[in-house]
């Protein structure tokens, strides 16, 4: 990709400026500000140049989901009830990774997304799953063996462990007995 050089506060032809037919500005950069033909520029196109996108995540207890759970599940779910209230907690994701579960007393191990605040979701493990940004700046899932599995978008069906799911805008990560996770961008 090459990235036209800036032509200073004055503009291009103006004091300070290089620009200019063959000049210090390179060989891409003709007379005020125009490439030089056949000079390579950078195509058009939406969103260029392009941005790195910004990824949040929404965690909440899902009415929906839990209610799904529960009619999967063995006697030993006959005990739990969704939280009456449990306030949505919203993260920006960034870095390389994002760790999910509960906060491991014992060792003080905390993942980014604790699990074990006030309700505590019983049904998360201490490292239940990562979500994992991918070169493309979009970000994947991945199980980390957890004891009651990681679902995406309602499946019944739990994601293989230590295998990235790539996740889209919208995308919901299920956990626990009433974890849900929305990703979304922008």
């Amino acid at each position: 990709m090459i990235s036209p050089p800036s032509s200073g506060p004055s503009g291009p032809g103006g004091p300070g400026s290089h620009g200019g037919p063959g000049g210090p500005a390179g060989p891409a950069q003709g007379g005020y500000g125009y490439p030089q033909p056949g000079a390579t520029t950078a195509p058009p196109g939406p969103g260029y140049p392009q941005q790195p996108a910004t990824w949040t995540a929404t965690i909440g207890p899902d009415r929906e989901y839990f209610m799904s759970m529960m009619q999967r599940s063995g006697p030993e779910a006959a005990g739990l009830n969704l939280p009456a209230y449990s306030p949505e907690q919203q993260r920006t994701l960034s870095g390389n990774q994002i760790t999910i579960g509960r906060r491991r007393h014992s060792t003080g191990d905390t993942p980014d997304i604790d699990l074990s605040v006030p309700p505590e979701d019983p049904g998360v493990s201490h490292q239940h799953a990562v979500l994992v940004q991918q070169q493309d700046g979009s970000w994947a899932v991945v199980d980390q063996n957890s004891t009651n599995g990681t679902t995406v978008n309602n499946s019944e069906e739990p994601i293989q462990p230590f295998v990235p799911v790539p996740l889209q805008d919208g995308d919901r990560v299920h956990v626990g007995a009433w974890t849900t996770i929305t990703i979304r961008r922008g």
